[in-house]
């Protein structure tokens, strides 16, 4: 049951979306939705999932989906400009799901304290079904449990598991603040234990939710953090960390990533409490009830409000009608950036200062930067772009963004599957160069499309896909809607990517194939070509050397005939047999067995006994003249003697060899 502060607060909101200004009847319709914000806007403004329901039939839904490059049959009737929207997206009707499901296993790994249960059941059973599991495996009563750990926040027992769209694997945990712990450390052993072992140690927490006047005993490991604390702690008592005022912390716990062990907690036990921020409009009610001494008088249900005109004090002004203008200490987006980046700077830290720290991470670029990231790496690491489009003037925004935007479930899948761009469609000259950037990349008829959406239809969410030469916009979300059905319009849109995503995979890693096989041809042949042209050198070099040398020999051998051809015809003419001086008859054996002969003078010098072998093509350089007794080589002996001085007379045989 909601406390009167709270009321007071969902009723501002309710009046400021609705725009319903007759208390009376905003409390009537409160009261029918058991005090649910949500419902209660989604009873009074119909969900349009894209397309208001009044401008449609369900029989002209399935209309197909255009990208840049596609336009509509011109044959296709057009009534007005919402009908034109219908034919540039894929509504989703709640009536009809964009995917129908079969049953499907779902895994759970559930912690309790130091035991893990694993429990797989189909999605058709409730959470109620996992109790009953964890009742036979964990021996704790199912009504003594609270089961943790759900990404969309508490749920009841009988909440079917296919409504909360959950993956294949998930991780919960057990706690049972109703039941005894056990038996925790002394004192003294805490003292004695070293301090690594500080990590292995248990620490009671005693914490007391001071709005409601409650206590929870919980345990911790020394070694968890204090961040893990206060999420355990957003579990039990529905305060978001963000909006967690804690006292009982040490002054050495200064950082919320510290673990227990290190951050000065007194063993075994500690005591902390918690309570939620004071809302802006909180603050300024009492304030207002201080200085005016106005008071607001309920009974114990809630039920009757004092009409405030009785004090002249109006409406609007005591419930906080004015609360999300007192957000806005600045636009979302400067009207004339100089370029998309340090718009989207701007609005980055706006929206943090507005909604908190938990929120998507926006890309900061310009659109054709998203489309680069999200679309056009290797194909595994594609994602979807969304493209968030806020207008501060519409009632749904700050809904829209503080409840759906920035829960943790949407964020968390969001940063994992999207790349997310935002702009801000609130002045006329931001819309205008949106809707340019619309037209260029999405076509005109997205772009009318977005061009006739009213102010209170924003926020908008548009989910594009990459899908080769076009970027194709699969749908958009309004923000009239609940955190449950943006999940499922995400995971829808997932599931449609993920099928062409395994498409594009197989292509990409086909065509990888064949370049792969092209470049080793292509290597292969390479190296023949390198191979056939070091080859070819080779052979050029070899005869170009034997080209040299053939030349090198013909010249020798040119200037050898040359020399040889000298020293013949410098020779004395051989004498006659019946000459009167005495003659020397020698015989030469030449190195390959023939013999020539010829006469000389006696007293002939031993020079001409040379040029004459020389003659012959034997010069002294080269062979050696050897007689036989004595053995001696005449090339060494003087030339200038006579052959007679030298006992080459009257005949002689001698041999030729050549030199080493």
């Amino acid at each position: 049951m909601a406390s009167n502060t709270d009321r007071e607060m969902i009723l501002a909101d309710f009046q400021a979306c609705t725009g319903i200004e007759n208390i009376d009847e905003a409390i009537t319709l409160l009261e029918q939705n058991n005090w649910d914000l949500l419902a209660a806007i989604n009873g009074v403004i119909p969900q349009e999932n894209g397309i208001l329901q009044s401008e449609f039939s369900t029989d002209s839904i399935q209309g197909p989906v255009f990208g840049p490059a596609v336009q509509p049959n011109t044959s296709t009737s057009i009534a007005s400009p919402s009908s034109l929207s219908t034919s540039a997206f894929r509504p989703v009707i709640p009536s009809r799901p964009v995917v129908e499901r079969l049953s499907r296993m779902l895994d759970f790994k559930v912690e309790y304290r130091d035991r893990t249960a694993d429990v797989v059941l189909e999605d058709s059973c409730s959470v109620g079904d996992i109790k009953q599991i964890l009742e036979n495996e964990l021996q704790v009563p199912a009504s003594k449990m609270l089961l943790k750990g759900w990404k969309s926040g508490d749920v009841e027992d009988t909440t079917v598991l296919r409504t909360l769209h959950l993956p294949k694997n998930n991780n919960l945990y057990v706690l049972t603040p109703e039941l005894p712990l056990p038996s925790l450390p002394s004192q003294s052993s805490q003292s004695s234990s070293q301090p690594e072992d500080s990590l292995k140690q248990n620490f009671m927490l005693i914490i007391t939710h001071r709005e409601v006047q409650r206590e929870y005993n919980l345990q911790f490991s020394g070694s968890c953090t204090i961040q893990e604390v206060k999420r355990n702690v957003y579990d039990l008592t529905s305060i978001p960390v963000r909006h967690q005022v804690w006292e009982g912390w040490p002054p050495s716990a200064q950082n919320d990533s510290m673990t227990l062990a290190s951050a000065g907690l007194n063993f075994p036990c500690h005591r902390l409490s918690v309570a939620r921020r004071t809302s802006p409009v909180q603050t300024r009610e009492q304030s207002e009830e201080q200085s005016t001494d106005i008071h607001m008088i309920s009974d114990s249900d809630g039920d009757d409000f004092e009409d405030a005109t009785e004090f002249g004090v109006d409406d609007g002004e005591l419930f906080g009608m004015a609360s999300a203008s007192a957000l806005r200490k600045s636009p979302m987006m400067p009207e004339n950036a100089e370029n998309e980046s340090d718009a989207l700077l701007q609005f980055t830290a706006e929206f943090s200062s507005r909604y908190g720290e938990c929120h998507p991470v926006f890309f900061i670029g310009s659109l054709e930067a998203s489309f680069q990231e999200a679309f056009y790496g290797k194909a595994r690491d594609r994602k979807l772009l969304a493209i968030y489009l806020h207008h501060d003037e519409s009632v749904l925004a700050n809904v829209f963004c503080s409840q759906m935007l920035c829960a943790e479930s949407i964020v968390s899948y969001l940063s994992q599957n999207f790349i997310t761009w935002a702009w801000d469609m609130t002045r006329e000259a931001n819309r205008a160069r949106f809707l340019t950037l619309c037209t260029r990349h999405f076509g005109s008829v997205v772009a009318q499309t977005i061009r006739t959406q009213k102010t209170d239809q924003f926020p908008l969410f548009l989910i594009i896909m990459g899908k080769r030469s076009s970027n194709e916009v699969l749908n958009v979300i309004q923000g009239n809607t609940s955190v449950d059905e943006l999940m499922m319009r995400l995971i829808s849109a997932m599931e449609i990517f993920s099928a062409q995503q395994q498409e594009d995979i197989k292509d990409e890693d086909e065509r990888e194939a064949r370049e792969n096989v092209k470049r080793e041809q292509d290597e292969a042949y390479r190296v023949s070509l390198e191979a056939d042209r070091a080859k070819r050198e080779a052979q050029e070099k070899e005869m170009a050397e034997q080209c040299r040398l053939e030349q090198i020999k013909k010249e020798q051998d040119e200037e050898r005939e040359a020399i040889r051809l000298s020293l013949e015809q410098s020779l004395p003419p051989e004498p006659e047999e019946e000459h009167s001086e005495p003659q020397s008859k020698l015989r030469i054996r030449t190195p390959s067995g023939e013999f020539i002969e010829r006469r000389f003078l006696s007293s002939g010098p031993l020079q001409v006994l040379f040029n004459f072998v020389a003659s012959k093509g034997f010069p002294c350089s080269e062979y050696k003249i050897l007689s036989t007794f004595p053995r001696r080589d005449i090339t060494q002996l003087d030339p200038s003697r006579s052959l007679m001085e030298l006992k080459l007379y009257p005949q002689e045989t001698l041999f030729l060899e050549a030199k080493e």
